[in-house]
């Protein structure tokens, strides 16, 4: 979320910064709210001065002429009420302002890509899809799950299973002893404020989970990403300068409608309502957002080198940013079925953007009172890394080669076939 009072001091180059991310919202409104809301401070304020005078004045002659103010100023409050919210409502929906190092873009074909790593593998045979190769091990079930819950779900089951939950405590062992990251097993809950804080709500709540609870609790939301709970430990607090950074990760279930994406990755798990990923955030002073932003994706592709899949990084571009974000970087794996990159991860600076929104704070050197920064990036997404493994690693008679650095995990197995 935006601070008012710095969009107040410059509003032309405010509107400038946000043209990048080719959006209608209408800043005249904004800028015309905000203007009433000062006066209606300025009215409330004369009038509570007149009050507080006749008042001191004693005077009971001037008796009614107080009930007429305050009246008067219970109008005003009634009328600013209005603006207010009207005012919040704008601000929670304008998205973060790009980086000056992100490139003008509209979608996903104006990204750019940064680098490129590890060997595509070369195939003497046709290589088949991930859904292939797990239903032919009989190890992925789509049909069971369409019985049992809907479309978009899916049955891991015996050694794929195991390595799903492989992948994870790999991932988690990798953060937690050689990248600094904190272990955090989160409720899989979020409440409305938590879910505003990060920026989930109002903009995406078609895309998300609320769940029904008994009345008086407030609402409740499955958690997208666990970006959102991770993040919102700190919300309300001023964090002492000498505990910055704050690293955590968690290996959570995520949960997503997928509103919008009808028709699309339909087939196999690219796409699901419930998926695993493994999630790390950060919080940093302001001004080390973009240096800890680059960690952070040494550290989701540290996780591709050793695991020996092929991947690029890319730059989104301003139209492809997510809400939150001041500057992404995508890691896009390689897959042979399509005979291309998808996305694997997604790393993002936010700034102060949810850090404002959740009212986190921290003390600098000359002990003035700053915004923190907040980052957040996928360490990897399980369900896509299995993917990748079954397609990269797969053999001619259908059988997948387990990643040598995963072996530990699987009690030693090196291969999954179906007998």
């Amino acid at each position: 979320m935006h601070n008012l009072k710095d969009i107040r001091k410059d509003f032309d180059s405010f509107e400038k910064a946000l043209e990048k991310r080719s959006i209608d919202i209408d800043l005249n409104n904004l800028k015309n709210l905000d203007l009433q809301n000062r006066e209606f401070i300025q009215k409330k304020e004369s009038l509570e001065k007149e009050k507080k005078d006749i008042s001191k004045s004693k005077d009971k002659s001037l008796f009614e002429k107080s009930k007429e103010i305050s009246l008067a100023i219970e109008k005003i409050n009634e009328q600013q009420k209005i603006v207010k919210e009207s005012l919040e409502k704008i601000l929670s929906n304008i998205p973060n302002i790009p980086h000056k190092d992100v490139p003008n873009g509209n979608d996903e074909n104006d990204n750019i890509e940064v680098s490129k790593s590890g060997k595509i593998p070369k195939f003497d045979f046709t290589p088949k899809s991930h859904y292939e190769l797990g239903e032919n091990l009989r190890m992925l079930d789509f049909d069971l799950a369409t019985k049992t819950t809907g479309s978009r779900f899916v049955f891991v089951k015996s050694k794929l299973a195991l390595l799903e939950r492989a992948l994870s405590n790999f991932m988690l062992d990798t953060h937690i002893m050689k990248n600094g990251y904190e272990e955090i097993s989160p409720p899989l809950l979020a409440s409305e404020n938590t879910m505003f804080g990060t920026g989930q709500l109002p903009k995406f709540e078609n895309d998300q989970f609320e769940i029904k609870l008994e009345a008086g609790t407030g609402r409740k939301f499955l958690i997208p990403t666990a970006e959102v709970i991770l993040t919102n430990i700190v919300k309300n607090n001023i964090i002492e300068l000498k505990s910055l950074p704050l690293r955590y990760v968690a290996s959570t279930p995520c949960f997503r409608k997928e509103a919008g994406s009808y028709g699309k990755d339909t087939k196999g798990m690219i796409r699901q309502h419930q998926f695993y990923k493994v999630e790390m955030v950060s919080i940093v002073e302001q001004e080390k957002c973009l240096e800890e932003l680059e960690r952070m994706t040494n550290c989701a592709t540290g996780i591709l080198d050793d695991l020996e899949l092929p991947y690029r990084k890319v730059i989104l571009c301003s139209g492809d940013m997510g809400f939150s974000a001041e500057k992404t970087y995508d890691i896009e794996v390689w897959l042979p079925s399509e005979n291309k990159y998808r996305e694997i991860s997604s790393c993002s600076s936010c700034s102060t953007f949810q850090s404002i929104r959740m009212k986190t704070r921290y003390k600098n050197q000359k002990k003035e009172t700053l915004y923190t920064g907040t980052l957040n990036g996928s360490g990897l997404a399980i369900g896509r890394t299995l993917i990748a493994i079954l397609e990269n690693f797969q053999q001619k008679d259908g059988s997948i080669t387990v990643p040598k650095v995963l072996r530990p995990y699987m009690n030693n197995l090196e291969k999954i076939s179906l007998n």
